[in-house]
Protein backbone atom coordinates (compact mmCIF):
# COMPACT_ATOMS: atom_id res chain seq x y z
CA UNK A 1 0.00 0.00 0.00
CA UNK A 2 1.35 3.43 -0.98
CA UNK A 3 1.55 5.90 1.90
CA UNK A 4 1.60 9.64 1.17
CA UNK A 5 4.43 11.79 2.59
CA UNK A 6 4.35 12.38 6.31
CA UNK A 7 1.56 14.74 7.37
CA UNK A 8 -0.37 14.45 4.08
CA UNK A 9 -3.82 12.87 4.15
CA UNK A 10 -5.49 11.62 0.99
CA UNK A 11 -8.91 13.19 1.49
CA UNK A 12 -7.47 16.59 2.46
CA UNK A 13 -5.15 16.55 -0.54
CA UNK A 14 -8.04 15.79 -2.91
CA UNK A 15 -10.05 18.63 -1.34
CA UNK A 16 -7.19 21.05 -1.98
CA UNK A 17 -6.65 19.82 -5.54
CA UNK A 18 -10.34 20.39 -6.22
CA UNK A 19 -10.04 24.02 -5.11
CA UNK A 20 -6.82 24.59 -7.07
CA UNK A 21 -8.35 23.05 -10.19
CA UNK A 22 -11.45 25.22 -10.30
CA UNK A 23 -9.25 28.29 -9.78
CA UNK A 24 -7.27 27.13 -12.81
CA UNK A 25 -10.51 26.63 -14.73
CA UNK A 26 -11.44 30.28 -14.13
CA UNK A 27 -8.12 31.39 -15.64
CA UNK A 28 -8.44 29.14 -18.68
CA UNK A 29 -12.06 30.14 -19.32
CA UNK A 30 -11.16 33.83 -18.97
CA UNK A 31 -8.47 33.59 -21.66
CA UNK A 32 -10.66 31.37 -23.79
CA UNK A 33 -13.27 34.13 -23.77
CA UNK A 34 -10.65 36.65 -24.88
CA UNK A 35 -9.97 34.51 -27.94
CA UNK A 36 -13.48 35.21 -29.20
CA UNK A 37 -12.29 38.74 -29.97
CA UNK A 38 -10.49 39.19 -33.28
CA UNK A 39 -7.35 40.48 -31.53
CA UNK A 40 -7.52 37.83 -28.83
CA UNK A 41 -5.08 35.38 -30.35
CA UNK A 42 -2.38 38.01 -30.77
CA UNK A 43 -2.95 39.34 -27.26
CA UNK A 44 -2.66 36.05 -25.38
CA UNK A 45 0.21 34.42 -27.28
CA UNK A 46 3.49 34.50 -25.36
CA UNK A 47 5.54 33.17 -28.29
CA UNK A 48 5.13 32.93 -32.05
CA UNK A 49 6.02 29.25 -32.43
CA UNK A 50 3.06 27.78 -34.33
CA UNK A 51 4.27 24.21 -33.71
CA UNK A 52 4.61 24.69 -29.95
CA UNK A 53 2.67 27.79 -28.92
CA UNK A 54 2.69 29.15 -25.37
CA UNK A 55 -0.08 31.43 -24.13
CA UNK A 56 -0.44 33.63 -21.09
CA UNK A 57 -3.07 31.11 -19.97
CA UNK A 58 -0.35 28.39 -19.78
CA UNK A 59 1.86 30.62 -17.70
CA UNK A 60 -0.84 31.91 -15.34
CA UNK A 61 -2.11 28.39 -14.54
CA UNK A 62 1.46 27.18 -14.12
CA UNK A 63 2.16 29.98 -11.66
CA UNK A 64 -1.10 29.38 -9.77
CA UNK A 65 -0.76 25.61 -9.28
CA UNK A 66 2.89 25.74 -8.22
CA UNK A 67 2.18 28.61 -5.84
CA UNK A 68 -0.83 26.84 -4.28
CA UNK A 69 1.08 23.57 -3.73
CA UNK A 70 4.07 25.37 -2.23
CA UNK A 71 1.92 27.59 0.00
CA UNK A 72 -0.31 24.81 1.28
CA UNK A 73 2.36 22.17 1.71
CA UNK A 74 5.55 23.65 3.08
CA UNK A 75 8.59 21.48 3.80
CA UNK A 76 7.15 18.38 2.12
CA UNK A 77 9.75 16.21 0.43
CA UNK A 78 8.41 16.35 -3.11
CA UNK A 79 9.30 18.24 -6.28
CA UNK A 80 7.30 19.75 -9.15
CA UNK A 81 8.05 19.00 -12.80
CA UNK A 82 6.21 21.45 -15.02
CA UNK A 83 6.18 21.67 -18.80
CA UNK A 84 6.42 25.46 -18.72
CA UNK A 85 9.30 25.51 -16.25
CA UNK A 86 11.26 23.07 -18.41
CA UNK A 87 10.71 25.36 -21.41
CA UNK A 88 11.76 28.47 -19.50
CA UNK A 89 14.83 27.18 -17.66
CA UNK A 90 17.89 25.61 -19.24
CA UNK A 91 18.56 23.80 -15.95
CA UNK A 92 17.67 20.14 -16.33
CA UNK A 93 15.11 18.88 -13.81
CA UNK A 94 16.82 16.09 -11.88
CA UNK A 95 15.02 14.85 -8.80
CA UNK A 96 15.82 11.84 -6.65
CA UNK A 97 12.61 12.20 -4.67
CA UNK A 98 10.10 9.36 -4.65
CA UNK A 99 7.26 11.91 -4.91
CA UNK A 100 7.07 14.25 -7.91
CA UNK A 101 4.20 16.42 -9.10
CA UNK A 102 3.91 16.50 -12.90
CA UNK A 103 2.04 19.50 -14.29
CA UNK A 104 0.83 20.45 -17.74
CA UNK A 105 -1.07 23.70 -17.17
CA UNK A 106 -2.63 23.65 -20.65
CA UNK A 107 -2.62 20.45 -22.66
CA UNK A 108 -4.00 21.03 -26.14
CA UNK A 109 -2.81 24.61 -26.59
CA UNK A 110 -3.53 24.55 -30.32
CA UNK A 111 -7.14 23.50 -29.67
CA UNK A 112 -7.38 26.16 -26.98
CA UNK A 113 -6.34 28.80 -29.52
CA UNK A 114 -8.66 27.31 -32.17
CA UNK A 115 -11.60 27.49 -29.74
CA UNK A 116 -12.61 23.80 -29.94
CA UNK A 117 -12.88 23.35 -26.17
CA UNK A 118 -10.67 20.25 -26.30
CA UNK A 119 -8.03 21.43 -23.86
CA UNK A 120 -7.21 20.34 -20.33
CA UNK A 121 -5.03 20.87 -17.29
CA UNK A 122 -3.06 17.81 -16.15
CA UNK A 123 -1.72 17.38 -12.63
CA UNK A 124 -0.39 14.08 -11.32
CA UNK A 125 1.47 13.07 -8.20
CA UNK A 126 3.93 10.34 -9.16
CA UNK A 127 5.38 7.86 -6.69
CA UNK A 128 8.62 6.15 -7.72
CA UNK A 129 8.09 7.25 -11.34
CA UNK A 130 4.51 5.94 -11.58
CA UNK A 131 1.33 8.10 -11.53
CA UNK A 132 -0.65 7.73 -8.31
CA UNK A 133 -3.01 10.66 -7.67
CA UNK A 134 -4.22 12.57 -10.72
CA UNK A 135 -6.37 15.41 -12.01
CA UNK A 136 -7.58 16.04 -15.56
CA UNK A 137 -9.53 19.29 -15.70
CA UNK A 138 -11.59 20.03 -18.83
CA UNK A 139 -13.01 23.53 -18.18
CA UNK A 140 -15.05 23.85 -21.37
CA UNK A 141 -17.00 20.70 -20.46
CA UNK A 142 -17.26 21.55 -16.74
CA UNK A 143 -15.48 18.29 -15.94
CA UNK A 144 -12.91 17.58 -13.25
CA UNK A 145 -11.65 14.00 -13.45
CA UNK A 146 -10.03 12.84 -10.22
CA UNK A 147 -8.32 9.72 -9.01
CA UNK A 148 -7.29 9.25 -5.39
CA UNK A 149 -5.09 6.32 -6.38
CA UNK A 150 -7.85 3.77 -5.89
CA UNK A 151 -10.87 4.94 -7.87
CA UNK A 152 -11.74 7.52 -10.51
CA UNK A 153 -14.72 9.84 -10.65
CA UNK A 154 -15.78 13.09 -12.34
CA UNK A 155 -17.10 16.24 -10.69
CA UNK A 156 -18.84 19.30 -12.00
CA UNK A 157 -18.27 22.69 -10.46
CA UNK A 158 -21.49 22.42 -8.42
CA UNK A 159 -20.17 19.22 -6.82
CA UNK A 160 -22.26 16.82 -8.88
CA UNK A 161 -20.34 13.55 -9.30
CA UNK A 162 -20.58 10.69 -11.76
CA UNK A 163 -18.72 7.46 -12.30
CA UNK A 164 -16.66 6.21 -15.24
CA UNK A 165 -18.42 4.22 -17.93
CA UNK A 166 -15.69 2.23 -19.62
CA UNK A 167 -16.83 -0.05 -22.43
CA UNK A 168 -15.60 -3.64 -22.15
CA UNK A 169 -15.07 -6.83 -24.16
CA UNK A 170 -14.86 -5.33 -27.65
CA UNK A 171 -12.66 -6.66 -30.39
CA UNK A 172 -10.40 -4.25 -32.26
CA UNK A 173 -12.68 -3.68 -35.25
CA UNK A 174 -15.67 -2.98 -32.97
CA UNK A 175 -13.88 -0.13 -31.24
CA UNK A 176 -14.20 3.63 -31.59
CA UNK A 177 -10.76 5.20 -31.87
CA UNK A 178 -10.05 8.69 -30.59
CA UNK A 179 -7.06 10.23 -32.31
CA UNK A 180 -5.16 13.50 -32.48
CA UNK A 181 -6.57 16.49 -34.30
CA UNK A 182 -3.37 18.49 -34.63
CA UNK A 183 -0.58 15.93 -34.22
CA UNK A 184 -1.33 13.16 -36.70
CA UNK A 185 1.07 11.66 -39.23
CA UNK A 186 0.77 9.52 -42.36
CA UNK A 187 2.12 6.41 -40.62
CA UNK A 188 -0.58 6.56 -37.96
CA UNK A 189 -3.26 7.21 -40.59
CA UNK A 190 -2.06 4.17 -42.53
CA UNK A 191 -2.32 2.02 -39.40
CA UNK A 192 -5.82 3.33 -38.66
CA UNK A 193 -6.96 2.44 -42.18
CA UNK A 194 -5.48 -1.07 -41.91
CA UNK A 195 -7.27 -1.76 -38.63
CA UNK A 196 -10.61 -0.47 -39.95
CA UNK A 197 -12.11 0.74 -36.68
CA UNK A 198 -15.86 0.98 -36.33
CA UNK A 199 -15.53 4.73 -35.89
CA UNK A 200 -12.74 7.33 -35.66
CA UNK A 201 -13.07 10.55 -33.68
CA UNK A 202 -10.52 13.38 -33.75
CA UNK A 203 -9.84 15.45 -30.65
CA UNK A 204 -7.18 17.66 -29.12
CA UNK A 205 -5.44 17.13 -25.77
CA UNK A 206 -4.38 13.70 -24.57
CA UNK A 207 -6.29 14.39 -21.35
CA UNK A 208 -9.49 14.98 -23.32
CA UNK A 209 -8.93 11.81 -25.35
CA UNK A 210 -8.34 9.64 -22.28
CA UNK A 211 -11.36 11.23 -20.57
CA UNK A 212 -13.47 10.27 -23.59
CA UNK A 213 -12.46 6.63 -23.00
CA UNK A 214 -13.30 6.89 -19.29
CA UNK A 215 -16.68 8.47 -20.14
CA UNK A 216 -17.48 5.66 -22.58
CA UNK A 217 -17.50 7.84 -25.69
CA UNK A 218 -14.56 5.95 -27.21
CA UNK A 219 -12.64 2.73 -26.62
CA UNK A 220 -9.03 3.20 -27.66
CA UNK A 221 -6.32 5.80 -28.26
CA UNK A 222 -3.11 5.15 -30.18
CA UNK A 223 -0.18 7.57 -30.01
CA UNK A 224 2.48 6.93 -32.67
CA UNK A 225 5.66 9.01 -32.63
CA UNK A 226 8.01 8.76 -35.59
CA UNK A 227 11.71 8.03 -34.91
CA UNK A 228 13.73 11.23 -34.79
CA UNK A 229 10.63 13.41 -34.53
CA UNK A 230 9.04 15.08 -31.52
CA UNK A 231 6.97 12.98 -29.17
CA UNK A 232 4.71 13.55 -26.15
CA UNK A 233 6.30 14.09 -22.75
CA UNK A 234 5.74 12.92 -19.18
CA UNK A 235 3.33 15.79 -18.49
CA UNK A 236 1.13 14.73 -21.41
CA UNK A 237 0.56 11.24 -20.03
CA UNK A 238 0.99 11.13 -16.23
CA UNK A 239 -2.39 12.52 -15.15
CA UNK A 240 -4.40 10.86 -17.97
CA UNK A 241 -2.75 7.53 -17.14
CA UNK A 242 -3.68 7.87 -13.48
CA UNK A 243 -7.41 8.38 -14.13
CA UNK A 244 -7.60 5.66 -16.79
CA UNK A 245 -5.85 2.94 -14.78
CA UNK A 246 -7.82 3.62 -11.59
CA UNK A 247 -11.04 3.42 -13.64
CA UNK A 248 -10.18 -0.04 -15.00
CA UNK A 249 -8.51 0.80 -18.29
CA UNK A 250 -4.88 0.41 -19.30
CA UNK A 251 -2.15 2.37 -21.02
CA UNK A 252 1.16 0.84 -22.11
CA UNK A 253 3.61 0.73 -24.96
CA UNK A 254 2.90 -1.62 -27.85
CA UNK A 255 4.64 -4.49 -26.02
CA UNK A 256 2.18 -4.10 -23.13
CA UNK A 257 4.88 -2.66 -20.87
CA UNK A 258 4.04 0.11 -18.42
CA UNK A 259 5.13 3.64 -19.25
CA UNK A 260 8.21 4.86 -17.42
CA UNK A 261 8.66 8.45 -16.28
CA UNK A 262 11.75 10.54 -15.68
CA UNK A 263 13.64 9.37 -18.76
CA UNK A 264 15.99 11.64 -20.74
CA UNK A 265 14.14 14.73 -22.03
CA UNK A 266 10.95 13.29 -20.47
CA UNK A 267 10.12 11.64 -23.81
CA UNK A 268 7.20 9.20 -24.22
CA UNK A 269 8.08 7.99 -27.70
CA UNK A 270 7.28 4.99 -29.85
CA UNK A 271 3.76 3.60 -29.92
CA UNK A 272 1.51 4.01 -26.88
CA UNK A 273 -1.89 2.34 -26.63
CA UNK A 274 -4.67 3.24 -24.19
CA UNK A 275 -7.81 1.10 -23.93
CA UNK A 276 -10.93 0.89 -21.82
CA UNK A 277 -10.41 -2.69 -20.62
CA UNK A 278 -7.33 -3.80 -18.71
CA UNK A 279 -8.31 -7.46 -19.13
CA UNK A 280 -8.18 -7.40 -22.93
CA UNK A 281 -5.54 -4.68 -23.30
CA UNK A 282 -2.61 -7.05 -23.82
CA UNK A 283 -4.34 -8.97 -26.60
CA UNK A 284 -5.35 -5.71 -28.32
CA UNK A 285 -1.72 -4.51 -28.25
CA UNK A 286 -0.59 -7.88 -29.68
CA UNK A 287 -3.13 -7.67 -32.49
CA UNK A 288 -2.06 -4.12 -33.40
CA UNK A 289 1.59 -5.21 -33.41
CA UNK A 290 0.82 -8.09 -35.79
CA UNK A 291 -0.88 -5.70 -38.23
CA UNK A 292 2.11 -3.34 -38.08
CA UNK A 293 4.58 -6.16 -38.71
CA UNK A 294 2.54 -7.74 -41.49
CA UNK A 295 2.31 -4.50 -43.46
CA UNK A 296 5.67 -3.05 -42.36
CA UNK A 297 3.89 0.11 -41.24
CA UNK A 298 6.35 1.13 -38.53
CA UNK A 299 9.89 0.05 -37.53
CA UNK A 300 9.64 -2.38 -34.62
Amino acid sequence: MIKLPNGIFNSNLIDDLRIFSWEAADILLYYSKLLEDSDGKRNILKNKNEDDPVTFADLKVNELIIKRINEKYKNINWDILSEENVKISSKVFDSRNDWIWILDPLDGTKDFIQGTGDYAMHLALNYKQKPYIGIVLIPDKNQLWITDGKKTWCEKRDGTKYKPNLLKNKNLQEMTLVTSKNHGNETLQNLIQKINFRKVETMGSIGCKIASIVRGDSDIYICLSLPGKSSPKDWDFAAPESILKAAGGAITNLDNEELTYGEISFQQGGIIVATSDRNTHGSICHEIKKIIEKDAIYPI
